[in-house]
Protein backbone atom coordinates (compact mmCIF):
# COMPACT_ATOMS: atom_id res chain seq x y z
CA UNK A 1 0.00 0.00 0.00
CA UNK A 2 1.31 3.45 -0.91
CA UNK A 3 0.01 6.59 0.83
CA UNK A 4 -0.15 9.79 -1.20
CA UNK A 5 -1.81 13.16 -1.40
CA UNK A 6 -5.04 13.66 -3.31
CA UNK A 7 -3.16 15.94 -5.74
CA UNK A 8 -0.60 13.22 -6.42
CA UNK A 9 -3.33 10.62 -6.96
CA UNK A 10 -5.20 12.91 -9.36
CA UNK A 11 -1.99 13.68 -11.28
CA UNK A 12 -1.25 9.97 -11.81
CA UNK A 13 -4.89 9.36 -12.79
CA UNK A 14 -4.73 12.19 -15.36
CA UNK A 15 -1.49 10.81 -16.79
CA UNK A 16 -3.07 7.36 -17.09
CA UNK A 17 -6.09 8.79 -18.93
CA UNK A 18 -3.74 10.71 -21.27
CA UNK A 19 -1.81 7.52 -22.04
CA UNK A 20 -4.99 5.50 -22.66
CA UNK A 21 -7.02 8.04 -24.61
CA UNK A 22 -4.35 9.99 -26.56
CA UNK A 23 -0.95 8.29 -26.68
CA UNK A 24 -2.08 4.69 -27.24
CA UNK A 25 -4.55 5.51 -30.06
CA UNK A 26 -1.87 7.70 -31.70
CA UNK A 27 0.71 4.90 -31.73
CA UNK A 28 -1.86 2.32 -32.89
CA UNK A 29 -2.66 4.58 -35.83
CA UNK A 30 1.07 4.85 -36.62
CA UNK A 31 1.32 1.03 -36.58
CA UNK A 32 -1.64 0.75 -38.97
CA UNK A 33 -0.08 3.31 -41.33
CA UNK A 34 3.28 1.53 -41.28
CA UNK A 35 1.61 -1.85 -41.81
CA UNK A 36 -0.16 -0.44 -44.88
CA UNK A 37 3.24 0.32 -46.44
CA UNK A 38 3.87 -3.38 -47.07
CA UNK A 39 6.96 -5.41 -46.14
CA UNK A 40 7.23 -5.27 -42.34
CA UNK A 41 10.63 -6.96 -42.04
CA UNK A 42 12.53 -3.81 -43.11
CA UNK A 43 9.92 -1.23 -42.15
CA UNK A 44 11.61 1.05 -39.60
CA UNK A 45 8.44 3.04 -38.87
CA UNK A 46 6.55 -0.17 -38.02
CA UNK A 47 9.23 -1.43 -35.62
CA UNK A 48 9.61 1.98 -33.98
CA UNK A 49 5.84 2.28 -33.51
CA UNK A 50 5.67 -1.24 -32.02
CA UNK A 51 8.45 -0.35 -29.54
CA UNK A 52 6.60 2.84 -28.62
CA UNK A 53 3.38 0.86 -28.15
CA UNK A 54 5.19 -1.53 -25.79
CA UNK A 55 6.59 1.40 -23.80
CA UNK A 56 3.15 3.03 -23.50
CA UNK A 57 1.46 -0.24 -22.49
CA UNK A 58 4.15 -0.75 -19.84
CA UNK A 59 3.58 2.77 -18.46
CA UNK A 60 -0.20 2.16 -18.42
CA UNK A 61 0.23 -1.08 -16.44
CA UNK A 62 2.62 0.65 -14.01
CA UNK A 63 0.25 3.59 -13.41
CA UNK A 64 -2.68 1.18 -12.94
CA UNK A 65 -0.73 -0.77 -10.30
CA UNK A 66 0.25 2.44 -8.49
CA UNK A 67 -3.37 3.61 -8.38
CA UNK A 68 -4.60 0.15 -7.36
CA UNK A 69 -2.35 0.19 -4.28
CA UNK A 70 -2.65 3.91 -3.51
CA UNK A 71 -4.42 5.28 -0.47
CA UNK A 72 -5.21 8.98 -0.36
CA UNK A 73 -4.34 10.60 2.97
CA UNK A 74 -6.88 12.77 4.73
CA UNK A 75 -4.75 15.80 5.66
CA UNK A 76 -7.07 16.71 8.53
CA UNK A 77 -5.99 13.55 10.38
CA UNK A 78 -2.29 14.40 10.24
CA UNK A 79 -0.57 16.10 13.16
CA UNK A 80 1.69 19.05 12.53
CA UNK A 81 4.18 18.84 15.40
CA UNK A 82 6.40 16.06 14.01
CA UNK A 83 7.80 15.43 10.54
CA UNK A 84 5.91 12.88 8.47
CA UNK A 85 4.26 12.29 5.12
CA UNK A 86 2.90 15.54 3.60
CA UNK A 87 4.83 17.66 6.13
CA UNK A 88 6.38 20.83 4.74
CA UNK A 89 9.74 21.07 6.48
CA UNK A 90 11.99 24.13 6.55
CA UNK A 91 15.51 23.19 7.57
CA UNK A 92 18.96 24.73 7.73
CA UNK A 93 22.17 23.02 6.62
CA UNK A 94 24.37 23.84 9.62
CA UNK A 95 27.61 23.64 7.61
CA UNK A 96 26.60 26.12 4.89
CA UNK A 97 23.79 27.96 6.73
CA UNK A 98 21.65 27.36 3.61
CA UNK A 99 17.91 27.15 4.24
CA UNK A 100 15.77 24.73 2.27
CA UNK A 101 12.12 23.78 2.33
CA UNK A 102 10.64 20.49 1.12
CA UNK A 103 7.30 18.75 1.34
CA UNK A 104 7.67 15.02 2.06
CA UNK A 105 5.57 13.01 -0.39
CA UNK A 106 5.21 9.48 -1.74
CA UNK A 107 7.97 8.37 -4.13
CA UNK A 108 5.49 8.65 -7.04
CA UNK A 109 4.96 12.35 -6.35
CA UNK A 110 8.59 13.30 -5.68
CA UNK A 111 9.95 16.19 -7.76
CA UNK A 112 12.76 18.24 -6.22
CA UNK A 113 12.21 21.10 -8.69
CA UNK A 114 8.74 21.48 -7.16
CA UNK A 115 10.10 21.13 -3.62
CA UNK A 116 8.68 17.61 -3.17
CA UNK A 117 11.04 15.06 -1.61
CA UNK A 118 10.34 11.32 -1.43
CA UNK A 119 9.50 10.13 2.08
CA UNK A 120 11.81 7.18 1.32
CA UNK A 121 14.86 9.37 0.65
CA UNK A 122 17.70 9.31 3.20
CA UNK A 123 17.05 12.91 4.28
CA UNK A 124 13.30 12.33 4.76
CA UNK A 125 13.97 9.10 6.64
CA UNK A 126 16.28 10.97 9.03
CA UNK A 127 13.73 13.77 9.52
CA UNK A 128 10.70 11.51 10.11
CA UNK A 129 9.32 11.75 13.61
CA UNK A 130 11.51 14.73 14.55
CA UNK A 131 10.28 18.08 15.91
CA UNK A 132 11.11 21.77 15.40
CA UNK A 133 14.58 22.55 16.77
CA UNK A 134 15.86 18.98 16.38
CA UNK A 135 19.16 18.47 14.59
CA UNK A 136 19.70 15.37 12.47
CA UNK A 137 22.76 13.87 10.81
CA UNK A 138 22.16 12.40 7.37
CA UNK A 139 24.61 10.32 5.39
CA UNK A 140 24.37 11.25 1.71
CA UNK A 141 26.70 10.42 -1.20
CA UNK A 142 28.51 13.75 -0.72
CA UNK A 143 29.19 13.06 2.98
CA UNK A 144 27.23 13.77 6.14
CA UNK A 145 24.78 16.65 6.45
CA UNK A 146 23.83 18.30 9.72
CA UNK A 147 20.29 19.67 9.37
CA UNK A 148 18.28 21.65 11.91
CA UNK A 149 14.49 21.67 11.58
CA UNK A 150 13.25 25.28 11.62
CA UNK A 151 9.51 24.76 11.04
CA UNK A 152 6.97 22.07 10.23
CA UNK A 153 3.64 22.77 8.53
CA UNK A 154 1.17 20.58 6.72
CA UNK A 155 1.88 20.86 2.96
Amino acid sequence: MEYMSEEGYNKILAELKQLESVELPRVREAIAEARAQGDLSENFEYHAAKREQGRILSRIRFKQRVLEHARVIDRSLLGGDTVGLLSRVEMTNLATKAKMTYTLVSPHEADLREGKMSIKSPIAQALSGKKVGDTVSVRVPAGTLQLRIESITMG
